[in-house]
């Protein structure tokens, strides 16, 4: 069979993901770099590895939960040499590991991977968003009523967005790294979303006169960190991933 239809039956990446890791040079069949997507492979006699860790049909797909510290970007390898999420997950143990979108360099908190394709893509496209629960620290004394403009759905310069929900937290509650206190001048809130625009979050509470000091994301969808520490990493239940397949088509 074609040699990115073998890395996808898998469960290493979907069909474009595993065309993707060829042409990065990163797949190997008995030893040679084949990045020729025409190669063909028999799964019985060639020995095909990705990143050097071999791969074998019936491993299925892998589904993982990343509590990530500030300080990482949000991306597999970086030509820069700064610290990137890969250094945090098992990307050796499951080649075609990827991240399902992204938090900033600065932004905290819960981050899914997969080597399931389709459903990374289906995750992050507009007709299925999930809410994602965010919890910043913002500048400035700010109230409930300072936050009805991000419950109607505010306007930023790349356009509309969709209607958050939104509340102010006590900061102590609030689970936000590093942070048990408001300074006098500082506010803990929080803001669910469905869409996953870049520094949306943070552009919404700017937008508002309350730049954000700290963010962290603790839910996605249904899953949650709960007690996961900071750094560490988890795959998920047979239970969280029926949660993600069966997140429904966006109503608003």
């Amino acid at each position: 069979m074609r040699l990115q239809r073998f890395l996808a039956r898998a469960g290493v990446a979907s069909r474009r993901g595993s065309e993707g890791l060829m042409t990065a040079g990163r797949v190997r069949v008995n030893g040679e770099v084949r990045t020729e997507l025409g190669t063909k492979v028999d799964p019985a006699v060639d020995e095909v590895t990705v990143d050097g860790v071999p791969v074998v049909l019936g491993a299925g797909a892998v589904y993982v939960m990343l509590n990530k510290p500030a300080g990482f970007l949000t991306t597999m390898s970086d030509p820069h040499g700064r610290p990137t999420v890969a250094e945090l997950v098992p990307r050796r143990a499951f080649p075609g590991l990827f991240p399902v979108g992204r938090l900033d360099m600065d932004t905290t908190g819960l981050l899914l991977f997969t080597t399931d394709g389709d459903l990374g893509q289906r995750l992050l496209h507009p007709s299925h968003h999930v809410w994602k629960t965010y919890r910043a620290v913002v500048d400035g004394r700010c109230s409930d009523g300072d936050l009805e403009p991000l419950r109607r759905g505010i306007t930023l310069d790349d356009g509309p967005c969709q209607p958050a929900r939104c509340r102010i937290l006590d900061m102590r509650s609030a689970g936000i790294p590093g942070r048990s206190a408001c300074g006098p001048h500082e506010t803990a809130v929080e803001v669910v979303i469905r869409e996953g625009r870049k520094n949306q979050v943070k552009r919404m509470l700017s937008k508002i006169g309350h730049p954000v000091i700290a963010l962290h994301r603790c839910q996605f969808g249904e899953l949650s960190l709960g007690d996961l520490p900071e750094g560490s990493w988890r795959e998920l239940t047979n239970e969280e991933v029926a949660s993600l397949r069966s997140a429904p088509r966006s109503d608003v």
